[in-house]
């Protein structure tokens, strides 16, 4: 059987397949997505839509370094006990991803797990013309990156489409590199919208049953019209197999995301500093809810705005800045994407009564890496 190269990422997860069989969501550059639905192939088929974006899809090489005792470290503890330890030398770790064009002097969107530790990057075109590539910038969050080709060319760059009006059953077509084969069209539809995974505050992913496979991440997913309106992600896989449910992070948000890269590289995001947990029914059933609703106020960190603010354990947040809050995610989203220093209205019950305060949003610490 032929190896085939992985990143750090892609090496640990499947590591961890090997190790265990469990239910799971794993990144497209791990385990393999299949069955493609039977769909009315659009006026003039896919073929034209393919010969017009097909320029702008690259292919993503990316090569780093890992200790061995490094990889091991980063595996659950249970799987730590059954790998020998290294001998502290570094392994040269390759990884093979996918990506796409957006502004013709050659910036460059894919998945930041694509090129996590990247020593070198190199994209390579429809063509098969390579280039070198640097990150600009990269998102743990969104799980999206921004690279830039090195030196002077003038690349086609595809449109990004309106991810907020697809509607399940919309046809979609995925484009990347899966196992390193090269340019590889599938198609499909949209499963689903707004799919909460659980890996984190913006999980809005759009699901499709396009085929995506080891070495999609970070690629394109198209509407008829040839716009992008997702960046494929991550699988649902239960055994490391094919079960046909792939997910895309919505266009909207991939853009907000390269705004931000594009600046200095980072993305500065709002913080409140409350530890909060859902509703329960009982609590629902106090001030006469028809269901729970809100965040519940577990602890406000010390010296947060929260606490300047004078929000207290206990409080529960009904809306932020005129957004409801149904569910916890809605709370961290809202926080996130409100800019450091802006004032934000938190409509809240406290002690059994709905009051408003005007809390003044830090800025949240970056990740350690």
């Amino acid at each position: 059987m032929k190896k085939t190269p992985l990143n750090r990422h892609a090496a640990r997860a499947v590591l961890i397949a090997a190790l265990a069989s469990s239910s799971g969501l794993a990144p497209a550059t791990t385990a393999a997505l299949a069955t493609t639905a039977a769909l009315a192939v659009p006026a003039g088929g896919y073929g034209d839509l393919v010969e017009q974006v097909a320029p702008s899809v690259v292919f993503v090489e990316v090569s780093s370094h890992l200790s061995a005792d490094a990889l091991r470290q980063s595996l659950p503890e249970q799987f730590q006990r059954q790998l020998p330890r290294g001998d502290g030398s570094d392994m040269p770790m390759h990884g093979v991803g996918s990506g796409f064009v957006i502004s013709t002097d050659g910036q460059i969107v894919t998945n930041a797990h694509v090129v996590d530790d990247a020593d070198t990057v190199v994209v390579k075109l429809a063509d098969g013309k390579t280039f070198d590539a640097r990150v600009i910038g990269s998102d743990p969050m969104t799980d999206i990156a921004l690279l830039k080709i090195e030196g002077d060319h003038d690349f086609t760059a595809v449109t990004f489409g309106d991810s907020t009006k697809l509607r399940p059953g919309d046809e979609v077509v995925a484009m990347g590199n899966p196992f390193g084969l090269g340019g590889t069209v599938t198609s499909g539809i949209v499963s689903a919208v707004a799919r909460n995974i659980n890996s984190g505050p913006f999980d809005e992913y759009n699901q499709t049953d396009a085929a995506i496979n080891k070495g999609n991440s970070g690629g394109p997913l198209f509407n008829n019209d040839g716009q992008v309106i997702g960046v494929n992600t991550a699988i649902f896989s239960p055994d490391g197999g094919s079960v046909g449910i792939g997910f895309a992070v919505p266009s909207d948000l991939v853009q907000q995301a390269v705004a931000d890269l594009a600046g200095d590289g980072t993305i500065t995001r709002g913080w409140l500093g409350v530890q909060i947990k859902p509703m329960s029914k009982e609590i629902a059933s106090v001030p006469g809810y028809d269901a729970p609703r809100g965040a519940v106020i577990e602890a406000v960190t010390t010296g947060s705005p929260a606490q300047k603010a004078g929000l207290e354990q206990g409080d529960i947040i009904l809306s932020f800045n005129g957004e409801p809050i149904i569910e916890l995610r809605d709370l961290t989203r809202a926080v996130a994407v409100t800019a450091p220093d802006a004032k934000a209205d938190v409509v809240l019950l406290h002690k059994g009564r709905e009051g408003t305060k005007s809390v003044e949003i830090g800025a949240l610490a970056p990740r350690a890496t």
